[in-house]
């Protein structure tokens, strides 16, 4: 399976913009013979969503998304979700003109410059779902999602091969406290390692609202090794095939994550419910 990762910047609020920029990396991605082009967390959006003075959120189905993957791959693409009641930071993936499965984020920053919870709701599922073709099974975790130990675990548990991050991440405004290029190094090996899953990170470039989104984006194999990596601070595609077989091989030869115990954790997860923990 050959996978593009396109590391954009964005236009706070611009879609029809940030949407001319997608196709032209889908186009890139298709004469590089792509199964599948990831985007970057709120791509069509920009992330500071508080600082627009407009609604410009989209309905998943809305057609402009549909008709990005009647380009020729596959499209994983990051927007501002609206629906009848609840709007959502999500992630959605198109296939032949078709929405395919949609992640709304889960776990939602409120902190420091981050106030995500203001204007999107956290979705409610994790789920994993089939790659068209023969291309086996992946899950979608936005951000700040894969920074929470269980979610890639369960996704890993439903089946997925591949886990797919894309992300807007900023350099830290004070790197001795928290330098998020580092986690991020650490975080992506070790969930891959301990996993035995792929790793797709598609995080951002550019400036808006202060933060500066540094890139770097990568693939990370089932081993924990770095196979290919976008540089940082400027735009870029990159193009790497992964073979899903090698997670398998890994799972087979070194079953880490064959054993899930889930009646164990059922129980302990409602015990700790009843003990008065976040239901």
């Amino acid at each position: 399976m050959r996978v593009a990762l396109a590391q954009t910047d964005c236009a706070l609020g611009e879609v029809d913009e940030n949407l001319e920029v997608a196709r032209e990396c889908v186009a890139q991605a298709r004469a590089q013979s792509a199964d599948l082009v990831v985007f970057p967390e709120l791509s069509l959006h920009g992330y500071h969503l508080g600082a627009l003075r407009r609604d410009t959120s989209l309905a998943a189905d809305d057609p402009r998304l549909l008709d990005l993957s009647l380009l020729g791959p596959d499209v994983l693409i990051g927007l501002h979700e609206h629906t009848s009641l609840r709007a959502y930071n999500t992630a959605g993936y198109y296939a032949a003109g078709a929405l395919r499965h949609a992640h709304r984020k889960l776990y939602l920053p409120n902190y420091l410059a981050w106030e995500e919870r203001k204007h999107v709701s956290p979705g409610q599922h994790l789920r994993a779902y089939d790659l068209p073709g023969e291309h086996g099974r992946a899950a979608t975790l936005i951000c700040n999602d894969a920074w929470q130990p269980v979610l890639p675990w369960l996704a890993v548990q439903d089946g997925a091969e591949v886990i797919v991050i894309p992300t807007n991440s900023a350099a830290s405004l004070d790197p001795e406290a928290m330098d998020t290029g580092l986690y991020w190094d650490t975080l992506l090996s070790y969930t891959a390692r301990m996993l035995q899953c792929w790793v797709v990170f598609v995080n951002r470039v550019g400036n808006e609202n202060g933060a500066t989104f540094w890139g770097g984006s990568r693939v990370v194999d089932p081993r924990g090794t770095v196979v290919a990596q976008a540089p940082k601070w400027e735009a870029g595609l990159v193009t790497v095939d992964i073979d899903l077989h090698e997670a398998r091989r890994q799972r087979r030869a070194v079953p880490l994550v064959a054993e899930a115990r889930l009646g164990l954790v059922d129980r302990e997860v409602r015990r700790l419910i009843d003990e008065g923990g976040d239901s």
